[in-house]
């Protein structure tokens, strides 16, 4: 066989590949959608290891998105942080409003605490040492995460604040969360942090035993994660992580008063109704 017939016959292989994933995709898609409407402004469930889109729901909508941003900044803390280093507790992240872990003003935490707080608890003043510490100051952090979130593919977000409270141009969509929380599951201690139920002090030498109070843990057998959020203008919002058999499916509420059964009908209708060629997800994982 010729080399230039060689080369254009693995080009149309790929081709077909490319051609085949993509109908798959698709399927999947019209399949979770022409057979679920779901009480929630937007939504997604997202394979976490191919991408691939198994129900959506206005998943592409930039709508504010409040405590579901602490997603961004545990794993920016967690990348590029010293994890054992311990931070000052300053005025301000002492003084924020809304949930708080209780830090007080110049209390030393680590790092790494830090990072619990913030997702077991949803502690803005959390939030805050730990962007006064990696960026100088607030404005200083929310440049890292849009820098961060644009290296990762992240293009229709936009990050004023490492808490997530209401403000003009803080907002991501369904999708962008869902891609963000699939490369947070890449590392050990992002799933330790968002999949734990509860931790004692003792472990890693804290000051204090944290409790999560994601109650997706205890609705769904596999749960493993990972976000819940509320401000007045997102509304009830979660992100959650279901592990069936090694495979994570990733699933994204956002503005949802009933966010846990709503979660619990997505991750349902993905398991029995959605498939993939012959075969459901229920039946591949």
């Amino acid at each position: 066989m010729r080399k230039g017939t060689s080369k254009c016959t693995s080009l149309i292989a790929l081709i077909l590949i490319c051609t085949q994933i993509i109908c798959i995709n698709a399927n999947a898609k019209s399949k979770a959608n022409s057979n679920l409407r779901v009480n929630a402004r937007s939504a997604i469930a997202l394979d976490k290891e191919s991408h691939a889109v198994l129900f959506e729901q206005n998943a592409y909508e930039i709508v504010p998105m409040a405590s579901t941003t602490k997603i961004l900044t545990s794993l920016i803390a967690i990348e590029q942080g010293n994890l054992d280093k311990k931070v000052v507790i300053s005025k301000k992240a002492a003084g924020i409003r809304g949930s708080t872990v209780g830090y007080k003003e110049n209390e030393e935490i680590t790092l790494r605490e830090l990072v619990f707080g913030l997702m077991f608890k949803s502690g803005n003043d959390a939030a805050i040492a730990i962007a006064e510490e990696l960026g100088g100051s607030v404005d200083g952090f929310a440049e890292i995460m849009n820098h961060y979130a644009r290296g990762i593919g992240i293009l229709d977000s936009h990050f004023e604040s490492p808490h997530g409270l209401d403000s003009g141009k803080h907002y991501s969509s369904a999708y962008d969360l869902a891609i963000l929380t699939a490369k947070g599951m890449d590392y050990d201690l992002f799933r330790e942090v968002v999949g734990s139920k509860q931790i004692s002090k003792e472990k890693y030498n804290f000051t204090r035993d944290y409790n999560n109070i994601n109650k997706i843990l205890w609705r769904i057998p596999g749960a493993n994660g990972v976000k819940t959020g509320y401000t007045g203008q997102a509304g009830k919002c979660l992100v959650s992580s279901i592990n069936k058999n090694g495979k994570d499916i990733i699933i994204v509420v956002l503005n949802c008063p009933d966010r846990w059964n709503v979660t619990e009908k997505i991750y349902n209708h993905v398991m029995e109704k959605v498939a993939f060629g012959n075969h459901t997800v229920k039946e591949l994982v």
